[in-house]
Formats: structure tokens, sequence, C-alpha cells
């Protein structure tokens, strides 16, 4: 009886991966088919199997189209800084919460939990409206020029998104955990509070900056409402609204698939590199599913 209800639980599991590997599969394998055959195939077990028809032509077409490798710069930019950036402003402002005492503290971190609740498209209008209004630096023609706004730059993709209330809130929870002897050992050598951080608090936090890069790196890259809304043109384009370009008349399914294919697996490389990182650093942080 045992060894049939642990067969069972292998076969449920195995229903649940396919269940969520399906798309991944399709998406792969119909980038490498012309589309009148992805549609023949599609009610088929051959619509996730490589066979028929196979050609790079789709990912031809997708660098004969797009700007993709221009887009794909942009992303690694803006993805790269935001995380670099976010991971100090809001590592900082959680030691500030949750190691030193001043006037205000409780009302600022009940802010920050408020903050979580609201999502994105609540204030994307009227961030929209505020960066549009922001002068910024640029280059026009090898010469630096003071521009009357932040849209269509790298810029208004990045420090919006640098501080995080969620990200502040998992920072704050670990840095709390973490006993207080340690920093009065070290104001007893004469440590300012920003040395506490960096050499006391930071050290020993490499579980939750992990969490936390990873899930930033995450949010970022698959970034496509606020990029829709803040770039129109194509030099600070990043690769989630390039799709758009496949998007037409006449939709070209493969091409759209194996631009699709293209943008997803540099993240999936990098997930299962990291994977056991990744399922230590949730564990470490706390994170309970």
């Amino acid at each position: 009886m045992t060894q049939l209800k642990k067969l069972g639980w292998y076969l449920l599991l195995l229903a649940i991966g396919y269940v969520f590997l399906f798309p991944l599969l399709f998406m792969l394998v119909s980038s490498l088919k012309p589309e009148q055959e992805i549609f023949a195939d599609l009610y088929s077990i051959r619509a996730i199997l490589p066979v028929g028809e196979l050609s790079l032509e789709n990912y031809r077409q997708v660098f004969a189209k797009s700007d993709v490798l221009l887009y794909f710069r942009n992303s690694v930019l803006i993805t790269s800084a935001t995380v670099v950036l976010g991971l100090f402003v809001n590592s900082l402002l959680a030691f500030t919460l949750s190691r030193m005492e001043w006037s205000g503290r409780k009302y600022v971190l009940s802010a920050v939990i408020a903050l979580m609740i609201i999502p994105l498209e609540a204030i994307v209008v009227p961030l929209l409206l505020l960066v549009s209004k922001l002068p910024t630096i640029g280059w026009e023609q090898g010469v630096m020029v003071l521009k009357s706004s932040w849209l269509n730059t790298l810029e208004v993709q990045i420090l919006p998104f640098v501080a995080n209330s969620f990200f502040i809130f998992l920072f704050y929870q670990f840095f709390r955990d973490i006993p207080k002897d340690f920093d009065e050992a070290a104001e007893l050598d004469g440590a300012t509070p920003f040395q506490i951080y960096r050499h006391i608090i930071v050290p020993m936090s490499g579980p939750v900056f992990a969490t936390v890069a990873i899930l930033h790196f995450l949010l970022m890259w698959n970034q496509y409402i606020w990029p829709i809304m803040a770039v129109q043109g194509e030099d600070a384009r990043p690769v989630m609204p390039g799709i758009q370009i496949f998007f037409g008349r006449q939709v070209g399914w493969g091409e759209i698939m194996a631009y699709a294919s293209f943008v997803t697996l540099p993240v999936l490389a990098v997930f299962l590199a990291f994977q056991k990182m990744f399922v230590r650093s949730l564990a470490g942080a706390g994170i309970k599913g």
C-alpha cells in the first residue's frame, strides 16, 4: 500500500510538472516550425515534440525585423542597475528601521507596509505625469544636452523602481532577527552606524540579499506596462515591449514564439544555474510558500 501511495504521488507530481512545462515546451518547439505546421500540430502531442519541418527561419526573421540585440542590451542595463541600486537603498532603509532608534520610525514602517498593497497600475498615470516634467541630461549627436523630460530614457525605467516596499520589508524581517549584541559591541569599539551596516549586518545577511536580488531581477526583466507608457522610441526600449513589433494585420506566430524564446532562455539559464542558491536563499530569508 505504501508503494502504491508513493507511485500515486509521483504520478501526480509528473502531471503537475507537465502542466507547468507544457507552455514552455510548446513555445520552444513552435519557434522552430513554420506557421502552418504550428496550427496543424496544435491538438496533438506533436505540438511539444521537435518533429516535422524544423529550421531557424523564425529566428532570422526576428533579427531582421527588430533590433532585438539593442533591446536585450537595454534590459541588461536596466535590470543590473536597478538590482544593484535596489540592494543598497532597500537594505539601508531596512537597517535604519530595524537597528536604529529614531523619532517616527514606527510611522515610516507602517507606511512601508501600507505601500505593499498598492499595485503599479494604481499609480502609473501620476508617476508618468511626474517623470514627464523632470529634467535630465542626455546626448544628441555626441553633445551633452539638458532635456525637459525623463521620457524615452533608461533612467525612467530604473530610478522609479529602485526602492520597493516589499523588498524593504524582507530586509527588515531578516535584520530584526540578528542579535543587537553585535551592534553594541561594535559601538563600544567606535564603529559608526554605516560601519555596522557594512561590516556586520551585510556579511551576515547573504540569504536575504540573494533572495531580493533574484526577485528584483525577475521583476525588472519582465517589465511591460511601464516601458510601453514611458518609452516610445527604439533607443531605450527593453526586450518585453519589443514583441509588439510582430503583432500586426498578419501575425507571425512562429516569429512571436522565436522572440519569446530568445528573451526567456537567458532568464531560464540564470535560474537553472542558481537554482540551489535560490532555494537556500528563500529558506534563509524565512519566506514560506
